[in-house]
């Protein structure tokens, strides 16, 4: 199947890291550490605990994943009535097919494993064999089964709680009812074993925590919490009788179990119901989770007993509103949620991630007071502008909020909100008739000096960003008579443009605030975006229509039509040729700005907010409608070959699947590759030969025919400063020969014997291979064998072959006017000029004194020099003319 977009591809999401599915943790025997394991969606992430880093993403399940559970070896998940067993944190290794309904518990116990689906079936599988070892089915009616528990010493044992507030205790081997517990009128929220043999945890939705005694059927003690139902329950192992419960509303209570009172309370330790939480066997540590997409480890070493938070994974708890680049490298990512937060998210590590903070009128107040009940709160930010250059010297980020006149600004380095907050006298003077004001968008120059701010009322005013100081406003009064939709500054602080919702598009000065030139366009302007490199200014309009403004011209020089409803975000890649928009109607469209054409299009399933493209084009990032995650989008055009052909006018794009928080395979960019056939066009091969008036060398490397003729010298330098040393005396056993093969050694009359069988070297010696080869292609006019073998060998080989065609060493005179004959054919090709000169060289080196001697080969020679003479002839007028013009050009005065 094809993945729709020829440009694009998933690559992954960052800032997931846990929802409402309760976590899991696992003590890894061999690496003495223990991992915590959280869903998001429709994967798991394992984190370990001594740094709370990522480990592994699992495998994507087709959908959300409904719980989680672990045992020593293997991670099990339900997603809808399929049960899986992961191994190493992200392999599927079984499937148990088997219920009816969705799985939402599950029990990992011994050799099996226990799940229980709503309509209150449960199955105990064999997790080795994926078989089903028995079944259970209660009556939602009678008994709901809501959570189970395996108590510490009963053999084959399960307690089952219900909604209806009974407990039951069952024999899974014998698959038998063994007790019923009456309950105590509550729906049974949560079943935990205590540290304590016999006794268990029962969390009751009116908030009640029961102390039970299983085996006496008796209630030890009480506890009442007024948050809600209980969420979770978990024990401190290290020594400390102290058990933590949570609640629905994000609190976490503590209780002393020896006084049997409260200890101390974690107020606020989640945004929303602490969904998982586990303390860490034998140390003063417990994690939690919740649905806020936070991951929290607390230790428990404050004076009261209360946890302290020791480390946090967290992301945006609302959906994301506004995504941009932050910097030149495209390492980090600024991301404004409905959170009121504003993140940094790297492209890198996690652990760059970071949180700027949430934005708050009086900070100050804001510390003395929780953030859930924090009355100063601002709205969250709606728009946002960057700048770096003067990071380190003052605030660099300028940020409009949902609904508010008042822009704040935040220092990136510091990772806070600073203390500058722009609002004009006017509006506090004249408050009446601008309450319904508010700013709209901001923009900060490259210098990162000043910072520029619209607002609804069409005023655009300019501040100093390291003293806050107002510093002007554009036109008399305002600068337009409706609402600023946008409002950018050129890259050398020349030329201001603002954008009115009327469509009319205004151009000042920008130090001295006058109006240069205003141009209207055709329909409503919604957004605008500036290339400052490349002076592109992109309108986006309310009839969904984009426009390409050149500000060196004030001309509009593209317009782009496509997109069927309100167009969300744009982007210019880094250098301005590609154009990519985002519309409500779910399509992401990738506009070419020289040919004024669409190169690709796609869709996605839920629409695209905002989007950014890195500097250095290798991401494109998105956010999308209620959704939490930013996700990155690889350029393909970096990594192979795509054609960039305009679309056809009757293209239809294809749904695209968003990418998941696991980096994609290798195997899967290949299939991905593969599908793209239809974009890809046939691969340019170059000709051997451009032509053949054009003199072409081969491709053989240097060192193949560069020291051809200074062998001698080489093998010389070569030579071993030591001569070779005599092997010790062999010892009493038979003596071998040295080698691969291990052979005795002959006698000494054996070898004399052997000695005087051998013949002399002379013409009794056979035809190398080169000369074989030589008479073939002097036979039949055809030289193409020679010069394949030929350049085939290393210069040693080369050597040998030539030195072979002495008349002594077995060749001939007729093999070495096969020779020149080989090397006069070569030269009329004008190919592999520079090894047949070499070639020729050492075989004139060689046989020179034969060569001489014989009256046929001179006149072979004589015709030889004259080709070599015209070819060589023809380069070098060549070569002259070329250093001739580059002197010209280098001397000349222009």
């Amino acid at each position: 199947m094809s993945s729709g977009s020829k440009i694009f591809s998933g690559y992954r999401a960052l800032g997931f890291v846990s929802n409402g599915v309760p976590l899991a943790v696992r003590y890894h025997q061999k690496h003495k550490e223990n991992y915590v394991v959280t869903c998001v969606g429709k994967s798991f992430h394992t984190y370990n605990c001594s740094k709370f880093g990522i480990v592994s993403v699992s495998d994507s399940h087709p959908e959300d994943i409904s719980v989680i559970a672990v045992d020593r070896n293997l991670t099990f998940t339900a997603c809808r009535n399929v049960v899986q067993a992961f191994t190493r944190g992200k392999q599927v290794v079984h499937t148990y097919n088997g219920h009816k309904e969705d799985v939402h518990i599950l029990l990992p116990f011994g050799q099996h494993l226990i799940s229980v689906d709503t309509g209150s079936t449960v199955i105990i599988w064999d997790i080795q064999s994926e078989g089903q070892y028995s079944d259970i089915q209660f009556s939602n009616e009678t008994f709901q089964v809501s959570a189970l528990m395996h108590p510490n010493t009963y053999l084959n044992k399960v307690v089952f709680a219900s909604k209806q507030g009974s407990l039951q205790l069952w024999n899974v081997k014998q698959n038998k009812m063994v007790y019923t517990f009456d309950g105590w009128g509550q729906p049974v929220t949560v079943l935990q074993q205590a540290p304590a043999i016999d006794v268990a945890a029962i969390g009751l939705e009116n908030g009640t925590i029961i102390l039970h005694n299983l085996k006496f059927d008796e209630t030890i003690t009480k506890f009442t919490q007024d948050w809600g139902p209980v969420t979770a329950i978990t024990f401190r192992t290290d020594g400390h009788p102290i058990m933590a419960t949570g609640s629905s509303c994000g609190h976490i209570a503590l209780w002393d179990l020896e006084e049997k009172k409260l200890r101390s309370q974690m107020r606020d330790a989640h945004g929303t119901a602490v969904s998982g939480m586990q303390c860490l066997p034998s140390e003063p540590l417990m994690v939690t989770s919740s649905a806020d997409n936070s991951l929290k480890m607390w230790i428990f070493d404050l004076a009261d007993g209360g946890g302290r938070l020791l480390r946090e994974r967290s992301g945006h708890c609302a959906p994301i509103s506004r995504l941009r680049h932050y910097g030149t490298d495209g390492k980090n990512i600024l991301s404004s949620g409905q959170d009121s937060t504003l993140r940094s998210f790297s492209t890198i590590h996690e652990r760059h991630n970071k949180s700027l903070g949430r934005g708050s009128f009086d900070k100050k107040q804001t510390k003395k007071k929780t953030l859930k009940y924090d009355q100063h709160r601002m709205p969250y930010i709606v728009n946002f502008a960057s700048e770096p250059t003067r990071q380190s010297d003052w605030a660099n980020i300028l940020a409009c909020h949902r609904g508010l006149l008042l822009v704040t600004t935040w220092s990136f380095q510091r990772s806070t909100m600073d203390e500058h907050k722009f609002q004009h006298e006017r509006f506090i003077k004249y408050a009446e008739q601008h309450r319904h004001t508010v700013a709209q968008c901001v923009e900060i120059t490259s210098c990162g000096n000043f910072g520029l701010i619209g607002y609804s009322s069409g005023h655009v005013d300019v501040y100093n960003m390291q003293s806050g100081i107002h510093r002007g406003c554009y036109g008399k009064d305002k600068a337009h008579e409706c609402c600023v939709q946008g409002v950018v500054v050129d890259g050398l602080n020349q030329v201001t443009v603002t954008a009115g919702q009327d469509g009319e598009l205004k151009f000042w000065r920008f130090k001295q605030k006058t109006l240069l030139i205003a141009v209207r366009l055709d329909a409503a302007v919604s957004s605008v975006l500036l290339h400052r490199e490349s002076s592109m200014l992109a309108v986006a309009r309310d009839d969904f229509f984009v426009n390409i403004i050149d500000l060196e011209t004030r001309k509009v020089v593209r317009k782009f039509t496509g997109h069927e409803n309100r167009i969300t975000d744009m982007t210019f890649s880094s250098d301005a040729r590609w154009l990519v928009t985002a519309a409500m109607d779910c399509s992401l469209r990738v506009w070419d700005l020289p040919t004024g054409r669409l190169i690709d299009c796609f869709l996605v399933d839920s629409a695209i907010t905002s989007l950014t493209m890195s500097p250095t084009s290798d991401f494109l990032v998105t956010s999308h409608l209620d959704d939490l995650g930013v996700y990155l989008w690889s350029n393909k055009t970096l990594f192979s070959h795509v054609g960039l052909t305009a679309l056809p006018d009757n293209y239809e794009p294809r749904l695209v699947n968003l990418p998941t928080t696991r980096r994609p395979d290798t195997d899967a960019d290949k299939e991905e590759v593969a599908d793209e056939e239809e974009f890809v066009r046939a691969e340019f091969k170059s000709a051997d030969q451009i032509s053949s008036e054009l003199v072409t060398l081969s491709l053989l490397p240097n060192s193949r025919w560069q020291n051809i003729l200074n062998l001698d010298i080489v093998k010389l330098r070569n030579k071993p400063k030591q001569p070779p040393k005599a092997p010790k005396a062999a010892p009493f056993f038979l003596p071998t020969v040295a080698g691969l093969q291990p052979k005795f050694a002959l006698p000494e009359k054996d070898m004399e014997a052997e000695k005087s069988k051998q013949v002399s070297v002379g013409s009794l010696m056979p035809l190398c291979t080169l000369g074989k080869l030589l008479l073939e292609g002097a036979a039949t006019q055809s030289y193409t064998k020679v010069l394949d073998y030929v350049k085939s060998l290393g210069p040693s080989a080369v050597d040998v072959e030539i030195r072979s065609l002495e008349p002594d060493l077995g060749g001939s005179l007729e093999v070495l006017g096969a020779f020149l004959g080989f090397v006069r054919d070569t030269l009329k090709t004008n190919k592999n000029f520079e090894i047949i000169q070499a070639y020729l060289a050492l075989f004139l080196k060689v046989h020179g004194d034969v060569l001489s001697s014989s009256a046929l080969l001179t006149s072979d020679l004589e015709s030889l020099a004259a080709d070599q003479s015209a070819s060589w002839s023809h380069i070098q007028d060549s070569m002259n003319q070329t250093l001739c013009f580059v002197n010209y050009l280098r001397t000349a005065v222009l």
